[in-house]
């Protein structure tokens, strides 16, 4: 059985919005536990491992639009993120500050990507265009961790 065009876009859409969900849950959580410098380093580390898809044909893209689409997602994307995402120290632990804006910030940036989805499908297969979302949110993740790492460690000399 061959799934159609139409039911692999739904499903990627119905998926994006559930990992969507549990990304904001999941933050939203964790702003009630300390974090520490691997909570902060995991992620990035673990969705790297994502670059293995680039192994398969299908999923190459060109050059030009791989590095554009990971220099959107480190220019442009990240930026809300960097700013609405700050730590704080309270007593010996170091918590992420819950910002009321992450919620519509990861809402926005989700509809983004659901309206780009459309228009970069008519010129990529879908596994292309899986791939080059990819290297969006990994440019996104990369300085949105770095500053968070950065605000860890300057939390953290300042108890030592």
């Amino acid at each position: 059985m061959q799934l159609s065009t139409e039911t692999i876009q739904v499903g990627s859409i119905i998926l994006s919005a559930i990992a969507g969900l549990m990304l904001i849950f999941l933050r939203i959580r964790a702003g009630k536990q300390p974090i520490t410098l691997r909570k902060i380093i995991i992620p990035p580390v673990g969705m790297s491992t994502g670059f293995m898809m680039f192994l398969a044909p299908m999923t190459h893209i060109p050059w030009g639009w791989g590095l554009a689409a990971f220099g959107t997602g480190l220019l442009l994307f990240s930026f809300p993120l960097v700013v609405s995402t700050r730590l704080e120290r309270i007593d010996a632990d170091i918590y992420v500050r819950r910002s009321k804006a992450f919620i519509f910030i990861m809402l926005t940036l989700f509809i983004i990507r659901i309206a780009l989805h459309s228009v970069v499908e008519q010129y990529m297969s879908i596994p292309q265009t899986g791939a080059l979302f990819y290297l969006v949110a990994f440019g996104m993740i990369i300085p949105w961790r770095l500053a968070m790492v950065n605000d860890y460690l300057r939390l953290y000399k300042l108890s030592s």
